[in-house]
């Protein structure tokens, strides 16, 4: 009934047309500025929903990790940056931004 159900509305005019879409309108993208000193404002991009591979990857880093590298590594040698940019959707955050205390 499912296969039914969708074939139709795959053929119907009327709900393909009156069809929602749940995105925003896209826009023109927003060049980041030229930061004033290195390390003084970031931009983060985390990647998921890959396929998987036949082969194991030994790479796989867990943002935990990530944000104890990063504080280890970076933050330890340049200090707190200014901004942090990230192409996530607030939708798609939890609420552990506030947990970012040194």
């Amino acid at each position: 009934m499912k296969k039914e159900i969708a074939k139709f509305l795959y053929a119907c005019l009327i709900c393909q047309k009156s069809k929602v879409e749940h995105q925003k309108p896209s826009g023109l993208l927003q060049p980041l500025f030229v930061p004033e000193w290195k390390w003084d404002n970031i931009a983060m991009d985390f990647v998921s929903g890959l396929p998987k591979t036949g082969k194991a990857i030994r790479t796989g880093m867990l943002v935990p990790k990530l944000a104890e590298i990063y504080v280890e590594q970076i933050v330890r040698l340049h200090g707190i940056p200014s901004s942090i940019v990230s192409d996530r959707d607030p939708r798609r955050m939890d609420n552990r931004r506030g947990q970012f205390n040194l």
